[in-house]
């Protein structure tokens, strides 16, 4: 039945030891060693493998560019916006997936040219001796590598290692992926320098960059990368503002490749000046265009009417029919240049209402200038529309912003309208002027119909003519002004500092950070081990542990035996073992004495579990006992488990069983031992009942007789947390001592031991700590001799304790 102070185990909550933890981890100083030795390695055997990384830079700058040429007669050039516009535009197009398409097919860098490394693959564009043009309307093997290798400075061998039956095309002129079949094994075909290869999976023709300095027998590997995935990693470049000047840009790239990278910035910055003069020069193309465009049907009429005043002037005296005609001919002529010049506007305003009113592309407008306009709203809001309608196209790639595109088409509703009202305001003006020209020439005409009338045709035919010439000279004028407009216009953009690999640039990898890493690793990883050991370890660990749970006293601690035999006291009786054990009889004499004891005196051992060195301790005992000189027995009382016989090289034939069976005297089961004044009695043959053979009244008739011969009886009991046989003898000894061992001994069994204390299942008990060692990894400093360090020299035997240099050193030498 459970006693209620069986439950004392829920008692003595302890709190954090943190100095034991401390000690603890001191003692494990060797895993942390390790773990330091492990953790560095990797990171070295890390920053040897990883590439370096290096970011270039370059800067550019953003100013408008007027053109020197601009007049308010050649109203052909448009801006893209403020500056602050102008930087937040070139941003977005710089990381944009169109602008990097087009950086990234122009120099073909889905292409990489790799070498061998030590660890892998290096990636050596701009070292390489050669390049690859390749076909791009044609498949290329994807994603394979393509090994390259030199035999001789004008041929070289193609190797491809097929593992499958099928391998994946690209073909870079549509981005599309394809298929074909090959045979399982290595590919292996020689080339010339400069031959076109056409295979079902490669197509290019290899040739030699200029100085390729010797390559002779060297070895490289091509590989075809994806398009769209070679594109997206370009799109990921830098781009910032300066903080002093909004004005500046700075574009950076990171990469193992600073070659590549140089490249690509300086590439990058000149396609954006590219584009955005073509954007600048877009209302002088659009004027070109259309220019030309009437040119051609005006070089028809021109020659269709210079033929027929030729045709006229055959067989006729043409200087007496032109007599008297020249006046009228200089008038309506003006007149007729200024009514064309009227209809001309008319007709492009017409032209630009239709235009407004049925399209949403608004980049493709003509300047107004070829129609002679220049009203200062219409040329400015037809630059801002034809701006605007750009810049919106640009974007549709890089931006994914609804409300952006919204903001964009109401700034051009917003403009169109305001142009459709320019514009009926300007034709009703217009369609009075010319009514007025109309009035003159009628006034002119009917002054020219008094004329005789060959005179009359004639004039009629040089009206025609003097026009279609004056109008194809201000068009070809218009045209000149136009070209001299686009030739001299300049970019915005401008570089300050393009991308070079002047040495240095070096960001990576970051070897400190992995050796910072190493070091918290290699500190943190034992110490979690430590702080895991520490709290689910619940085994004894120093004597501070068994005050914590017991008030019964601990009146000694011994440590490792070091010896290959269980008589470390016989075999070294000066070493610190047996000062511990000379500690132990020194206060169990103490406790006889408290107890008044005349006589033999009785010591039971036991513990808890087996393993816990009953049978250590009881044989040391006995052994003090005996050096000095008081004739002492052990008696082993494991009936169950006996291991007297083995430490004293004896045989375990007769002992203990046979006495209380009354098989055998006292005298015929005594066995002497080397030891002097020390006697063994053996427990005997392992009996059926040993529990029924201790509460026999022979044991008492044993033990009496034993204390007629002996000063000090040691009873070597087995352990009372598993069979009660020890407490059956409990009323035979004067005193108990309860072994527990270091690291061994759970602390649960201190509580047990304490509730068979207070139940009076057993008395006098004193507890002994065993198997005590370092008092760093333990957490103590108790002990008789342990941890007096330097001060205990010259009182015991002890080896000399080699550290850890030496026995490296030692086992090196060896």
């Amino acid at each position: 039945m459970l006693d209620i102070k069986d439950f004392s185990i829920f008692e003595n909550h302890s709190s954090f030891d943190f100095k034991g933890f401390l000690l603890k981890i001191a003692g494990y100083w060797k895993l942390f060693l390790l773990s330091l030795i492990i953790s560095f390695t990797i990171a070295y055997q890390v920053n040897i493998r990883k590439e370096k990384i290096y970011a270039m830079k370059t800067l550019i700058s953003i100013k408008e560019e007027s053109n020197p040429f601009f007049t308010s007669n050649t109203s052909l050039v448009f801006n893209w916006g403020g500056i602050s516009d102008q930087v937040s535009g070139i941003s977005t197009i710089l990381q944009s997936r169109s602008h990097n398409e087009l950086v990234v097919d122009k120099l073909q860098f889905y292409i990489d040219y790799l070498e061998k490394g030590e660890y892998k693959m290096i990636d050596v564009y701009g070292a390489v001796p050669f390049y690859v043009n390749i076909d791009k309307t044609k498949p290329q093997l994807s994603g394979t590598l393509i090994s390259i290798k030199f035999l001789s400075p004008n041929e070289y061998e193609i190797r491809i290692p097929f593992q499958n039956s099928s391998v994946s095309l690209f073909t870079y002129s549509n981005n599309v992926y394809s298929s074909t079949s090959v045979q399982p094994v290595e590919f292996v075909k020689r080339y010339k320098v400069g031959e076109n290869v056409a295979l079902p999976f490669l197509n290019w023709k290899l040739e030699i960059n200029d100085n390729p300095g010797f390559y002779k027998g060297k070895e490289y590997f091509v590989r075809f990368n994806d398009f769209d995935a070679t594109v997206a990693g370009y799109r990921g470049i830098g781009v910032g503002a300066d903080e002093k000047a909004g004005s500046i840009l700075e574009l950076s790239l990171q990469g193992t490749n600073k070659a590549r990278m140089v490249e690509y910035l300086n590439s990058t910055v000149k396609m954006l000046i590219k584009i955005q003069l073509d954007s600048k020069n877009q209302f002088a193309t659009n004027t070109i265009n259309f220019i030309d465009s009437t040119l051609v049907a005006m070089e028809s009429q021109l020659k269709e009417t210079g033929n027929e005043l030729k045709s006229f002037r055959k067989d006729k005296n043409i200087y007496a029919i032109e007599q008297g005609g020249e006046k009228f001919s200089d008038k309506i002529l003006d007149f007729d240049v200024e009514k064309d010049a009227i209809a001309r506007k008319i007709a492009y305003y017409n032209s630009l209402k239709a235009y407004l009113n049925n399209s949403v592309d608004y980049s493709k407008l003509p300047a107004p200038s070829v129609a002679g306009i220049e009203d200062p709203n219409v040329v400015t809001n037809i630059s801002k529309l034809i701006a605007l309608s750009t810049q919106r196209s640009e974007m549709a790639y890089a931006v994914k912003s609804d409300k952006i595109f919204k903001d964009f088409d109401n700034q051009m509703v917003a403009i169109k309208n305001v142009l459709l009202e320019n514009i009926a305001s300007a034709k009703s003006s217009l369609q009075y002027d010319l009514a007025l020209v109309n009035n003159k020439i009628g006034e002119a005409e009917s002054t020219i119909k008094r004329l005789p009338e060959e005179q009359q045709e004639l004039l009629k035919i040089k009206r025609k003519y003097d026009l279609s010439d004056n109008i194809y000279s201000s068009f070809l004028q218009k045209r000149n002004e136009a070209e001299i407009v686009k030739a001299s216009n300049l970019s915005d953009i401008h570089f300050i500092d393009t991308a070079k690999d002047i040495g240095g640039g070096l960001i990576g990898p970051k070897t400190s950070v992995n050796y910072i890493l190493a070091l918290f690793l290699g500190i943190l990883i034992p110490l979690i081990i430590v702080f895991i050991i520490f709290f689910i370890n619940n085994t004894i660990q120093n004597a501070e542990d068994i005050s914590k749970q017991s008030q019964i006293p601990l009146i000694g601690v011994v440590g490792i035996n070091k010896e290959s035999t269980s008589l470390a006291v016989f075999q070294k009786p000066k070493s610190a073992l047996s000062e511990a054990f000379r500690g132990i009889r020194s206060s169990l004499q103490f406790l006889y004495k408290k107890k008044q004891l005349d006589g033999a005196k009785t010591l039971m051992i036991t513990s808890s579990i087996s393993g816990e060195g009953k049978t250590f301790c009881s044989i040391n005992i006995a052994t003090v006992f005996a050096l000095s000189e008081k004739k002492t027995v052990i008696i082993g009382m494991d009936l169950r488990k006996p291991r007297l016989a083995d430490e004293f090289s004896l045989t375990n034939q007769y002992g203990v069983v046979n006495y209380l069976i009354r098989q055998k005297t006292l005298s015929e089961i005594v066995n002497k031992t080397q030891i002097p004044y020390l006697d063994v009695i053996l427990s005997g043959p392992i009996p059926p009942n040993p529990s029924e053979l201790i509460i026999s009244e022979v044991m008492g008739e044993f033990i009496e007789e034993l204390k007629k011969t002996y000063d000090y009886i040691i009873l070597d009991t087995p352990p009372v947390g598993l069979v009660a046989d020890a407490l059956e003898l409990v009323h035979f000894s004067d005193v108990t001592l309860y072994i527990v061992r270091q690291n061994y001994s759970k602390k649960e069994m201190i509580t047990m031991l304490n509730n068979r204390v207070k139940r009076g299942e057993l008395n006098n008990v004193s507890i002994v700590l065993n198997g005590f060692e370092n008092k760093a990894k333990y957490g103590s400093t108790y002990g008789y001799g342990y941890g007096y360090g330097a001060y205990a020299n010259g009182y015991h035997e002890e080896d000399e304790q080699q550290g850890f240099v030496k026995k490296v050193f030692k086992k090196f030498k060896k």
